[in-house]
C-alpha cells in the first residue's frame, strides 16, 4: 500500500487544504536540510531509507546520452528544487536525473500570492511564480560549496549511488528588457557553466512579460549565440518550448536548434489553454480558472506534449535529443512518450500527486514493457511508435 496516495496526499489535498506553496517550502525546508546533513545521523539514515525504497535499478534502463550516463529515463522538471537546495537528494528518490531552476541572473521575488494551486479534478497545477529564485550567483555559491554529485564519468569506480547528472534551466530576469535578454542568459551562464552537467534555455514560460517571444527563431537565434560562443560546445545546451506554439513555430525552433548544434528540445513547458479543464472556480481566489493567469501542468498538457515530442521526432528524423515532460503520472503515460520519440523524461505535477514511490513504478512498468516486447534496453525504444501519426 502507498501511504502517500491512501493516507498523506488526501489529507493535505482536502482534510487541510494547505496551500501549495506553503507546503512545497516546508517539503524543500526538510529536503535542504538532508542535503546539508547528507553524510551524517539521522540524515543519511533518512537517505538510505529513501533509497530503499524509491529506487529501482536496471541496466536495461541506462543510457549515455551527451556523454553523460542516466542510470534510467525519469529526472525531476525544472522548477521543483529552484535554488539547487535539494541538489545531492534527488538520486535518493530514485530519479536518474534533476533539472535545478528556473534560475535567473538577478535574484527576484516571483510574482504576488496566491501563485501556485492545485486542480485535484484534472490532475493538474495552475501556476504564476515567476521565477522566484535566489538568483545565479547564490545557486552557484551553493553549489560550489555543497557539490551534488562526482563528476559524471565513465569509470565505474567513480559512480555513486548520488551520482546523476544535474542539469541548470536559465530564465530572463524580470527587470532585464527583452533586446538585452541574451546578455542576462549569458550572465546566468557563465556563473554556473562549470557546476551543471547540462543547460537548458527556458524561453517558454507564460509568467515573465514578453519571455515567449524569445521562442521567436530571430530573438532565439541570438541567445543562443552568445550562449554558444561562450559555451565552445563543451556543455550540453537544450531549449524549452511551449505547448501552444503552432507547428510552424515549433519547425522554426527545430531548425535554429540545429544551426546552433543545441544538445536537444524539452517538450514542453506549461500550456495557457483552459477549454479542457473540469475545474471552473478556485477556491482560493473566488474567480474563474479562466481569468487566472498562469500556466498549466499536468493531466491536461499530457496529450499535447506527446503530439510536439512525436513532431519533432519526425522533422528531426531522430536525429536530435528530446526531453518530454507534461501529463507523466504513469508507466503507460512514460512509455507513450518514449516512444513518441523522447529518449529522456521529466516530472513534476505527477511527483505531487503520485509521491516519493512514483519514479520506482514507473521504471518496474517500463522494464516490464521492455520485457513485453523483447528489447534489450530503453533507448531501443525511443520513437518507435513516432512515425505513427
Amino acid at each position: 500500500m502507498d501511504i502517500y496516495r491512501s493516507g498523506i496526499r488526501p489529507v493535505l489535498f482536502s482534510g487541510l487544504n494547505v496551500d501549495s506553496e506553503w507546503l512545497h517550502h516546508q517539503t524543500m525546508d526538510l529536503l535542504s536540510w538532508l542535503n546539508r546533513q547528507g553524510d551524517h545521523p539521522p540524515a543519511s539514515w533518512i537517505q538510505s531509507q529513501f533509497q530503499r525504497s524509491c529506487c529501482f535499478s536496471d541496466t536495461r534502463l541506462e543510457q549515455k546520452l551527451w556523454g553523460l550516463n542516466f542510470s534510467n529515463p525519469v529526472g525531476l522538471a525544472a522548477g521543483f528544487d529552484k535554488d539547487g537546495v535539494a541538489a545531492g537528494v534527488w538520486a535518493s528518490f530514485g530519479f536518474g536525473f534533476a533539472e535545478l531552476g528556473t534560475v535567473t541572473l538577478q535574484a527576484q521575488a516571483g510574482n504576488p500570492r496566491p501563485r501556485l494551486f492545485r486542480l485535484p479534478a484534472d490532475q493538474a497545477v495552475l501556476n504564476r511564480m515567476g521565477f522566484n529564485n535566489q538568483g545565479a550567483a547564490a545557486m552557484a555559491a551553493r553549489l560550489s560549496s555543497s557539490p551534488p554529485h562526482l563528476p559524471v564519468v565513465d569509470d565505474p569506480e567513480a559512480v555513486t549511488d548520488r551520482n546523476i547528472p544535474i542539469g541548470i534551466n536559465l530564465g530572463k530576469s524580470k527587470v532585464t528588457p527583452l533586446e538585452e535578454a541574451a546578455a542576462d542568459y549569458l550572465g546566468s551562464f557563465q556563473l554556473l557553466k562549470d557546476l551543471g552537467d547540462y543547460f537548458v534555455v527556458n524561453v517558454s514560460s507564460p509568467n515573465t512579460p514578453g519571455l515567449r517571444s524569445l521562442q521567436d527563431a530571430g530573438q532565439l537565434a541570438t541567445i543562443l549565440d552568445a550562449l554558444q560562443q561562450e559555451n565552445q560546445n563543451s556543455k550540453p545546451i537544450l531549449v524549452k518550448i511551449a505547448p501552444d506554439l503552432e507547428w510552424e513555430a515549433i519547425s522554426q525552433a527545430i531548425e535554429v536548434a540545429k544551426q546552433y548544434r543545441l544538445a536537444g528540445i524539452i517538450a514542453t513547458n506549461t500550456t495557457i489553454r483552459r477549454d479542457t479543464l473540469k475545474t471552473e472556480l478556485l477556491s482560493q481566489t473566488g474567480k474563474s480558472v479562466k481569468e487566472e493567469a498562469g500556466g498549466i501542468s499536468g493531466f491536461p498538457l499530457k496529450q499535447r506534449s506527446t503530439e510536439v515530442i512525436r513532431f519533432i521526432w519526425q522533422q528531426t528524423e531522430g536525429q536530435l535529443a528530446i526531453i518530454g515532460t507534461g501529463g507523466v503520472f504513469t508507466a503507460e503515460d512514460a512509455w507513450e512518450k518514449i516512444t513518441a520519440g523522447a529518449s529522456l523524461l521529466e516530472v513534476y505535477t505527477g511527483f505531487v500527486y503520485e509521491g516519493p514511490w512514483m519514479v520506482r513504478r514507473i521504471l518496474a512498468g517500463l522494464l516490464q514493457k521492455l520485457e513485453e516486447r523483447g528489447l534489450g534496453n530503453i533507448s531501443e525504444a525511443v520513437g518507435l511508435e513516432g512515425g505513427k501519426g
